[in-house]
């Protein structure tokens, strides 16, 4: 008996540079609804690498296709594209600045590997494992929130001149 539904994520996009910082946000926040926040860093880092793949090798038609899928207990994020080469995960020299994209989401993944797809295409893709889901809470049990940060007033900070305007920490 399955007691977790499959959950999936499908984007469509030329790998280019500005879409693929758009898939990584994409990605991201598909985590974040499904509260799998610990995956975030390494799913985005792992789609990243594999759409720079596309966008740097893949010839003619950069068309690629990412899907997200939560399966159980384990998240995998695949990409197809129009290319039937398959990659290859090479050992790159440690000063060298390209060439470990496919060795950095085998280090960081539980698994990863690329098959053909069709006569024109194949996928790539790798997966995670996925924190078990919190046990649901039964209606009307439920407590309210508590406060995990406190109010402060204005007057701690009165030696503290004007304030910067807010930035992300998040780049991209």
């Amino acid at each position: 008996m399955i007691s977790h539904p499959s959950r999936h994520c499908t984007v469509e996009l030329q790998a280019l540079p500005s879409r693929i910082g758009q898939v990584r946000r994409i990605v991201s926040a598909q985590l974040r609804y499904w509260h799998l926040d610990p995956l975030i860093d390494r799913a985005a880092l792992g789609v990243t690498e594999l759409l720079t793949n596309v966008h740097l090798h893949a010839r003619h038609d950069k068309t690629c296709t990412v899907k997200i899928e939560l399966l159980l207990d384990r998240l995998t994020v695949s990409v197809r594209d129009h290319d039937p080469r398959l990659p290859e995960a090479d050992a790159a020299d440690p000063l060298a600045t390209r060439g470990r994209g496919l060795s950095m989401v085998a280090a960081m993944s539980e698994s990863w590997g690329a098959r053909p797809d069709g006569e024109s295409g194949k996928v790539v893709w790798f997966t995670l494992p996925a924190p078990p889901s919190p046990a649901p809470v039964p209606a009307g049990s439920a407590r309210p929130p508590r406060r995990l940060v406190e109010e402060v007033t204005a007057e701690p900070f009165a030696h503290v001149g004007p304030s910067a305007p807010a930035r992300s920490a998040v780049a991209g």
